[in-house]
C-alpha cells in the first residue's frame, strides 16, 4: 500500500508539473491582434459610471444582482461572454457592462434582466457587441 500510495503521489506531481509547463507555454498567434480595451478602462474610471466595486452592500441589491447573475448562467445558449457581462445593482437599478458576441445575446441578457429586475426601466445597459 505504501509502494502505491508513493506511486499515485508521483503520477499527481508529474501531471501538475506538465499542467504548470502547458501553463508557461505561450498560446499560439494566429495573426490575431490583441484586445485594446484602452477606452473601456477610461469609461469604468469615470467617476459618474457604475463598477462592481460600487455596488452597495444591502441585501435587496445584492439578491437583485444574484438573481440576475443566476438568469444569465442558467441560460446555455448563451456564450462565455454574455455569462461574464458585469452585473451591479445599486438602488434597484441594474447596470450590465461587457462584451457579447451578437445583438442577439446582448437583447437576450437585458431581457433576462429586465425580468429579474421588474421591468425594462430598472436595467441600464452598457453591453458591448464585439467587432462592431
Amino acid at each position: 500500500m505504501k509502494h502505491f500510495l508513493r506511486f499515485l503521489t508521483l503520477i499527481i506531481i508529474s501531471v501538475s508539473s506538465m499542467g504548470v509547463v502547458w501553463a508557461l507555454q505561450e498560446p499560439a498567434t494566429s495573426g490575431q491582434q490583441p484586445a485594446d480595451n484602452t477606452k473601456i478602462n477610461q469609461r469604468d474610471r469615470n467617476q459618474n459610471e457604475p463598477t462592481a466595486d460600487q455596488q452597495k452592500e444591502n441585501g435587496a441589491d445584492r439578491m437583485l444582482a444574484q438573481q440576475v447573475r443566476r438568469a444569465l448562467v442558467k441560460d446555455k445558449s448563451l456564450s462565455t461572454y454574455a455569462h461574464n457581462i458585469k452585473v451591479i445593482a445599486q438602488n434597484g437599478v441594474v447596470t450590465l457592462k461587457g462584451p457579447v458576441h451578437s445583438d442577439q445575446e446582448k437583447q437576450a441578457i437585458e431581457a433576462k434582466a429586465a425580468e429579474a429586475a421588474g421591468g425594462a426601466d430598472k436595467i441600464k445597459s452598457e453591453i458591448d457587441v464585439a467587432n462592431q
